[in-house]
């Protein structure tokens, strides 16, 4: 085990931290407007964010950088802003903690299908190598490769992150089938748990895709088929759309009920995905003192 993780898991279950997209929506930030872009034109709103979680409880916070890699950015007209949202992103968030919470760094999907030729694994390798690097450069205590939907990709940049030396999370998405318990690539919890273990991840886990009571049993699964600590982080439900706004029906008080079962089932490491806030990690802080 990575000594940074042992010495988080040392005094019990880690509360990391929950949404930073609907947050920074909630601050501002438009439909369809590049949310990592923030780092450099509205610092202090992502600032906030990351403050909130560490007020809240959280002793691991992420960063705002979960699409700040090469190809997505393509999209965006920040490609040659990428090395900057990285390493302010991490900035970002240490300015926050405070000494007080450990900054992982996110490092999300790159947008495009591996399956369809969209993209090529050297590219992925080498566009996730870069990130990891970035993010180390500015500060980050560990990265956290999360939202996978494509094990491949999951796997090339968990690989490219331990080279860093920095301990890696590894998070997939499990939203589909009739129990929800397949990625979209149709990927069961034990093969992803394999395949990151393999790769070297020093936590597995699941994050987004689906409301937390939908957890308990991936967060077996994935225990069942690892000797790695089990990081979680579920959504706030299923996302409605209300007169133009997306909604999110769970209350933080219902997400909190949950927790005791997750650490039952095995997870270490218990934050929230979409339509959570601090009040959810506050209220989860309640139920794992």
């Amino acid at each position: 085990m990575h000594p940074l993780i042992a010495e988080l898991l040392a005094s019990g279950p880690v509360l990391t931290d929950g949404a930073w997209g609907t947050q920074l929506q909630e601050r501002g930030l438009a439909v369809g407007e590049f949310p990592d872009g923030w780092n450099l034109t509205q610092p202090s709103k992502v600032v906030e964010v990351a403050q909130a979680y560490v007020d809240a409880g959280s002793r691991v916070i992420l960063t705002n950088t979960f699409g700040a890699n090469r190809v997505r950015l393509a999209e965006s007209g920040l490609v040659s802003q990428w090395r900057e949202l990285n390493e302010s992103g991490v900035r970002h968030s240490k300015a926050a903690a405070g000494g007080r919470a450990r900054v992982f760094a996110s490092i999300g999907p790159c947008g495009k299908m591996l399956i369809t030729g969209e993209v090529t694994e050297d590219q992925l390798r080498s566009t996730f190598e870069e990130q990891a690097f970035a993010l180390a450069a500015g500060g980050a205590d560990g990265l956290v490769v999360e939202t996978m939907s494509d094990l491949a990709e999951a796997c090339l940049a968990v690989i490219a992150a331990k080279k860093t030396g920095l301990p890696v999370v590894g998070c997939m998405v499990f939203d589909t089938g009739r129990e929800k318990d397949r990625t979209m690539m149709g990927t069961t919890p034990e093969q992803s748990a394999k395949a990151l273990t393999e790769a070297g991840a020093d936590v597995v886990g699941a994050n987004c895709g689906q409301g937390v009571a939908g957890f308990v049993k991936i967060a077996k699964r994935l225990r069942a088929a690892t000797d790695r600590p089990i990081w979680i982080k579920a959504n706030a439900g299923l996302p409605e759309m209300v007169d133009g706004h997306v909604l999110y029906r769970t209350t933080a008080d219902e997400f909190s009920q949950w927790v005791p079962e997750l650490v039952a089932a095995g997870a270490s490491f218990v934050g929230g995905c979409c339509g959570t806030s601090p009040d959810f990690i506050r209220a989860c802080a309640g139920r794992l003192s």
